[in-house]
């Protein structure tokens, strides 16, 4: 049994309360897209006596698609997940790199069968080893037709190499229309980038959580998260339960957003 589930908190009446809960969201006030933060694998690993940190990625892992599961259930229309960043690629050790990779490869097929859900890759497929890359290309193309949530799996992915790509692709097509800088510096607007992120087409995230009780962005969604409400979470990853998910919604649906205010 993992630390934080015990039979009393899986009882009837707590899923007395979390029916209860899920009765008073009002369908109209629940975010269209949704970005998961999931943080604390490895401390919860190391809580545990675990000797290695690929107990807590996996732990990690399963929560991810219950949260997904969860989403859905209340009408979530888009969710990001932030698997793997640009810096973890760079800086964590190389046995545990290789654990993380696996695990995301896994996570990434069980996902492509789970509901009508289409998932896509957002990142720098150029950054991820060639299995890893071909797992997140095979489910992209598995699920492009289905009419479910959309699953953005964010792996070897950096908020700020995002924008780099996005104006990168704007220069490289204005060049082809044989358009010269100056235009393309009189017609450049925040729209224009927003379409060509890893995200374009997407409604920006309305709701940003974070487990483990950080409360910093770690280089994710810089750009769509402008105007995100956020909400930080003190259980672990693997500790989420159902009963925050929904506190963090209820949270969300209560707060007045006032844009750029």
């Amino acid at each position: 049994m993992a630390r934080g589930e015990t039979n009393e908190g899986r009882g009837p009446l707590y899923r007395l309360y979390i029916n209860r809960l899920r009765r008073r969201l009002d369908p109209a006030s629940v975010p269209r897209h949704l970005a998961m933060m999931i943080d604390g694998n490895r401390r919860w690993a190391k809580q545990l006596g675990y000797d290695s940190a690929a107990h807590g990625h996996r732990a990690g892992a399963a929560k991810m698609k219950e949260f997904l599961r969860w989403c859905d259930d209340v009408g979530i229309r888009v969710v990001s997940l932030y698997l793997l960043s640009n810096d973890n690629l760079r800086k964590r050790d190389s046995r545990e790199l290789s654990d993380l990779i696996e695990i995301i490869a896994e996570l990434a097929d069980e996902l492509s069968h789970e509901r009508d859900w289409r998932v896509k890759h957002v990142g720098r497929a150029d950054a991820l080893p060639e299995d890893l890359r071909r797992v997140l290309a095979d489910v992209e193309t598995r699920t492009k037709d289905n009419a479910g949530m959309h699953v953005n799996l964010a792996v070897g992915y950096g908020g700020r190499g995002e924008i780099v790509d996005a104006v990168r692709s704007i220069i490289a097509q204005h060049d082809e229309r044989g358009g010269s800088l100056e235009e393309l510096a009189a017609s450049l607007t925040p729209e224009q980038i927003g379409e060509h992120l890893y995200t374009g087409g997407q409604p920006d995230p309305d709701l940003v959580i974070r487990t483990s009780g950080e409360q910093r962005l770690s280089d994710f969604l810089l750009w769509q998260s402008a105007h995100s409400e956020f909400y930080f979470v003190e259980a672990l990853g693997p500790d989420l339960r159902e009963v925050d998910f929904l506190r963090a919604i209820r949270d969300f649906a209560s707060r007045d957003r006032r844009y750029g205010g």
